[in-house]
């Protein structure tokens, strides 16, 4: 990463620096004046990887949910790791009409746009603990949709993880009175 400012994160330093080195900054992406940080290098790296998704699974523990659920796209694939992890499922919370059966949806607003995300009605059973993560928590439009969501479908929230919070954009504050758990901030 390529700013210089003091690196945190809610799992400390450690944690917060693993998931630093691993992230590009690309400017005017997907549009002038913003600044994408890519965690793809991070995912392409399994030891770093793994210590990042054991990270999260220390934090919330292998029985404080029964299912993960993933915003899409990049929170696929941290859900799907952590699901592997603990032996749970995994529930993906889609872009709108990506879903082949009836879907409740909730529109939001981004940074740069609107987007709807959906998932099957029937995707939870009523009560079950549900582990939301995402790979960047910026403004936290997409955060508060997808645990809308959740709770819409009969899934109880039972935390939210994401590897890079956007501090300066104020997502946590949008999401309050919930916790969040950032493994770095920025």
């Amino acid at each position: 990463m390529t700013e210089t400012a003091e690196v945190r994160g809610d799992r400390g330093r450690l944690a917060a620096e693993l998931v630093a080195s691993r992230v590009l900054d690309v400017p005017d992406f997907p549009k002038p004046g913003i600044v994408f940080k890519d965690l793809m290098p991070l995912f392409a790296d399994g030891p770093v990887f793994r210590q990042v998704i054991d990270g999260i699974v220390a934090h919330h523990g292998t029985d404080g949910f029964d299912v993960v659920a993933g915003v899409e796209a990049r929170g696929f694939v941290v859900a799907a790791a952590v699901a592997y992890a603990t032996g749970t499922g995994v529930v993906p919370l889609r872009k709108a009409g990506k879903l082949p059966r009836r879907a409740l949806s909730a529109t939001y607003s981004l940074e740069y746009g609107e987007a709807t995300l959906e998932v099957h009605e029937d995707a939870f059973i009523a009560g079950q603990r549900v582990l939301v993560v995402d790979d960047v928590l910026a403004t936290g439009g997409t955060a508060e949709a997808a645990l809308e969501l959740v709770e819409q479908a009969g899934g109880t929230v039972s935390g939210f993880t994401v590897l890079l919070e956007l501090g300066f954009l104020d997502g946590r504050q949008r999401l309050s009175p919930r916790t969040v758990h950032a493994v770095l901030t920025v």
